[in-house]
């Protein structure tokens, strides 16, 4: 529910704003799903188990959902690339510090960096920037800059993979920090924020204040439920994604192909944001989240159990498509429910608790893993969070009645 009004017509630089939500979300998202494919090198060199290892997403992801809400309030407030800045360099050094790591607490010290500097200020303020830019086609503008982060799961865990087998991951982590420095920050220095929030931003500043009020309004009702959902949605999505590399491994298939598997299901994935992004756009968002968030819970359980490459990669294709749906009308669903001026800090609220939910999947898969010596019990355990979702989706429709009839019709 949108309370400040914005002309008819797009400004053009919003869609270099979604080339630089799509580029860094790429190299953030991309950072973060190339865990599972360093899980099996780290546990051989250092005999740590792999829920220790998979730890490293959850401390990422816990760290990024914490400060995530100050850099979301902040970014309400304040110029966005100060943000892109400090997301992009915090994310490349933590690549490079991770090719020195030789002990657990460096580990996890690397991706609380990753997630706390790097993707939470990232994912806090970018989707409120770019959302804000456009009138007409939002969904289309957001679900492309979504995709970027299916394009870097896909990319850059199979360009990790490689690196691997051709030198060590000491290496590809280097090689990545370098790439990560350089690109990001060339990225980022194209940030500007739309007109709506400079104008708003001088009339702060003429005022002598630093920030607005919290006004939800009915928004407030959307955020509490949305925050509840995410959590049990994104430990089904998380879980399925960090371990999809090891599982097909110990499974016989070669950590090339099973990387591959990986990436067949982020590429997808950006044509799976992109389409719901559209979806929203034509019945709206709130219904195209509850659909993509169906297909999640039907396909997750089915991977311990497919035996025939092809149909491991064609249930890849099928769960990047709908997960990477959820993805996207999950925050356009957040970005139609509240006011412009506080968009950023609302989603960094929904985000906080999303993240709670990537890091526990990627902890309960390894735990589940390490208790059971197998995956079937932790993917059936990912199917049953999202079941939890559709619950409390279901809850919320009920509850709502017609109070945000925008986030049922688009």
């Amino acid at each position: 529910m949108q309370t400040e009004t914005r002309g008819g017509k797009d400004d053009p630089y919003g869609w270099v704003m979604v080339f630089v939500g799509f580029s860094l979300m790429a190299l953030s998202f991309g950072g973060l799903g190339a865990v599972g494919v360093f899980l099996k090198p780290i546990a051989m060199e250092f005999g740590w188990s792999r829920g220790s290892i998979a730890l490293g997403y959850t401390t990422a992801a816990f760290s990024a959902a914490l400060f995530g809400i100050l850099w979301g309030f902040l970014a309400d407030r304040y110029p966005t690339r100060r943000f892109t800045v400090m997301g992009a360099l915090a994310i490349g050094i933590a690549m490079l510090l991770l090719s020195w790591t030789t002990a657990q607490w460096q580990y996890y010290l690397c991706y609380f960096v990753f997630g706390a500097f790097g993707h939470g200020a990232l994912a806090s303020t970018m989707w409120a920037n770019i959302g804000q830019w456009f009138t007409r086609n939002m969904g289309l503008a957001l679900g492309i800059g979504l995709a970027g982060g299916a394009f870097g799961q896909a990319v850059v865990p199979l360009s990790a993979r490689f690196l691997i087998s051709a030198y060590d991951w000491q290496t590809a982590f280097l090689v990545l920090g370098a790439v990560y420095l350089l690109l990001g920050l060339m990225i980022a220095a194209l940030t500007r924020d739309p007109p709506v929030k400079r104008a708003r931003l001088a009339a702060l500043g003429q005022a002598g204040a630093k920030g607005g009020s919290w006004q939800l309004g009915e928004g407030r009702h959307a955020v509490t439920w949305f925050s509840m959902a995410v959590i049990f949605c994104c430990t089904c999505m998380s879980l399925a994604v960090v371990h999809v590399v090891p599982m097909l491994s110990d499974r016989g298939f070669r950590p090339e192909v099973a990387a591959g598997a990986l990436a067949t299901l982020m590429l997808v994935g950006v044509l799976g944001r992109m389409g719901a992004g559209r979806i929203c756009d034509l019945i709206g968002p709130i219904r195209t989240y509850a659909m993509m968030s169906l297909g999640q819970t039907l396909l997750v359980i089915w991977f311990p159990h497919v035996e025939t490459l092809l149909g491991v990669y064609l249930l890849a294709a099928l769960f990047g498509f709908a997960f990477s749906g959820v993805m996207a009308s999950m925050v356009i669903c957040v970005n139609v429910a509240v006011p412009a001026q506080v968009a950023a800090r609302a989603w960094s609220i929904v985000s906080f608790f999303a993240w709670i939910g990537m890091g526990t999947g990627s902890y309960m898969g390894g735990f589940i893993f390490d208790l059971t010596n197998g995956y079937t019990w932790a993917y059936a355990f990912a199917a049953a969070m999202g079941c939890i979702n559709l619950v409390v989706l279901a809850l919320f429709y009920i509850s709502r009645g017609k109070r945000q009839p925008v986030l049922a019709v688009g």
